[in-house]
């Protein structure tokens, strides 16, 4: 990087106007230290990342082959890892995000122990939780950088010039995270001042759903509540207000519809004339036509093409849609919601099947033609049994003799090696592309994936470290692994932060230091 050399010139001329004060200060040490540390705020970082994203998003338009990926994170050390791995094994983080769930946040960060995804954990451990993933992202960045320093220190000639054209072009762990907001938190107020901490955490793209605040429920669970359009369009306008007050003018919102699985209302929207936005909500609600003598005590009443209806409301006092609505309502909440500020639809659906979602985006491209999704591939759904019986389904409409399946039964093991099988799996290892290409789908995340590995790994462990194995149980399955796959953290000492500290007590005093990292330090053994 050009503004390391650039950084020592400037230093060394402060250094010179200073005087003999600053004699033991090195430029090239500040030099490093301001190169580790290229983001000095989370602003920084938002504005950043927003036109990565940006980018991102006209790439796609030209060419839908460019979509983009993400994993779910609930710690910073996550969200490390994950950076570095991709580093290591594609030499780039191009279209490679970080997602926050805020089901995670609920599960894993809340003072009051595991919650459901239902908005009851405390509105800022989510912003908190950005600010650490940055934290630990730029923390990744300083790391490899001490380490490109000290190597450079201790090169000669051409090895030298090869490791100063690292530095010079050293690719950021920093990427853009999409950041759930749920329902907002609260009204529109509550929304706009949560997103002004998001962005301040280093958010550039917040992800804010339908759904009733107070009633909030996980996308892939039963008694979701949705809101009248003007409701969700007033926390839309606030997150951008909040993006712009803060100087992020290229902030990403992406504007997420549970309908498809919300059956409920809680309120019936305002109307002011036939057709209007709150007409067209009010539609599709489930009535009966009844006449003025028919009135019950607290009948709730909509008037509409000259007749009295009287909305189906139940004893929640929530009122209920039609049954077979859930796709039209999906295509009016994506239309209105890119119409009225949004970048980017996530419609959250009850499976993987891109026949669905594609029909759904053909729709709202009708009107909008270059709207593009964000699609969660939940761990919610079971990827095997959907995309066999998806595979079984496409075997007999072709005349395939398909009678030694059982289709409720597709998960078995028996049919692993089978031709079905196969099929399925092809259909997962290829969804993402064909999403993107067929479906309109710009970008692809899991949301919970770190929730089931940690929970796999653990259980793999526990098993052998407490059964017959013993430590060979930890040695065998993770630390030879680790060793022989070049997985950082085996030198955890290191990935914590303690050669970075070695380096600063060099910078601050000199000889004198007190090194971790001498010959007795047992990381030497790796």
């Amino acid at each position: 990087m050009a503004q390391y050399q650039d950084d020592i010139k400037a230093v060394a001329g402060l250094k010179e106007k200073q005087g003999s004060s600053w004699n033991a200060i090195s430029p090239e040490y500040a030099a490093r230290m301001r190169a580790q540390n290229k983001f000095k705020t989370g602003l920084d970082i938002a504005k950043y990342t927003a036109k990565i994203m940006r980018a991102d998003m006209a790439a796609y338009d030209a060419d839908p082959a460019k979509y983009t990926q993400s994993l779910g994170c609930w710690h910073g050390f996550i969200g490390q890892q994950k950076m570095i791995s991709i580093k290591k094994h594609f030499n780039s983080t191009e279209r490679r995000y970080l997602y926050l769930s805020g089901w995670m946040v609920a599960a894993l960060r809340s003072e009051f122990g595991p919650l459901p995804d239902q908005s009851m954990h405390e509105k800022t451990s989510v912003s908190a939780l950005i600010r650490e993933l940055y934290t630990f992202l730029r923390q990744a960045d300083a790391r490899e950088l001490g380490g490109l320093f000290r190597q450079l220190d201790a090169a000669e000639g051409a090895a030298k010039a090869a490791i100063q054209e690292q530095i010079d072009n050293h690719v950021t762990h920093v990427v853009p995270i999409i950041a759930d907001i749920d329902a907002g938190f609260g009204n529109a107020e509550a929304t706009y001042l949560l997103a002004k901490q998001f962005i301040e955490a280093g958010a550039c793209c917040i992800q804010i759903e339908n759904q009733v605040s107070d009633e909030k429920q996980c996308g892939h669970q039963d008694g979701k509540v949705t809101v009248p359009h003007e409701d969700f369009l007033a926390k839309i306008r606030a997150i951008r207000y909040a993006f712009l007050e803060l100087g992020v003018d290229d902030g990403i919102i992406v504007a997420r519809t549970d309908s498809l699985g919300a059956g409920l209302t809680k309120q019936i929207a305002v109307t002011n004339k036939p057709g209007d936005l709150g007409d067209q909500y009010n539609s599709f609600l489930d009535c009966e036509e009844l006449s003025a003598d028919q009135l019950g005590n607290g009948d709730v009443v909509i008037k509409r093409d000259g007749k009295l209806l009287r909305p189906k409301r139940l004893p929640s006092n929530l009122f209920q849609f039609r049954a077979g609505t859930g796709e039209a309502r999906c295509v009016l909440d994506c239309v209105t919601a890119l119409q009225n500020g949004a970048d980017l639809l996530w419609i959250e659906t009850e499976k993987p099947h891109i026949a669905q979602i594609g029909g759904m985006v053909s729709e709202i491209r009708k009107v909008i033609p270059n709207a593009k999704l964000v699609y969660n591939n939940s761990p919610s759904f079971n990827w095997t049994l959907n995309f066999r019986q998806q595979a079984y389904d496409a075997l007999k409409a072709a005349g395939k003799d398909v009678s030694r399946y059982d289709r409720a039964q597709l998960m078995s093991v028996e049919y692993d090696e089978t031709e079905l099988a196969t099929l399925a799996d092809e259909k997962i290892r290829t969804f993402q592309a064909d999403a993107s290409r067929e479906a309109g789908i710009f970008h692809h995340l899991i949301t919970l994936p770190t929730y089931h590995t940690a929970a796999l790994s653990t259980d793999n462990l526990a098993k052998e470290y407490f059964g017959d194995q013993g430590m060979l149980g930890y040695v065998a399955n993770v630390q030879r692994k680790e060793i022989r796959q070049g997985i950082a953290c085996v030198k955890h000492q290191n990935m914590s932060g303690s050669d970075i500290g070695d380096d600063h007590k060099e910078y601050f005093s000199g000889e004198a230091a007190l090194k971790a990292a001498g010959k007795d330090n047992t990381m030497n053994q790796f």
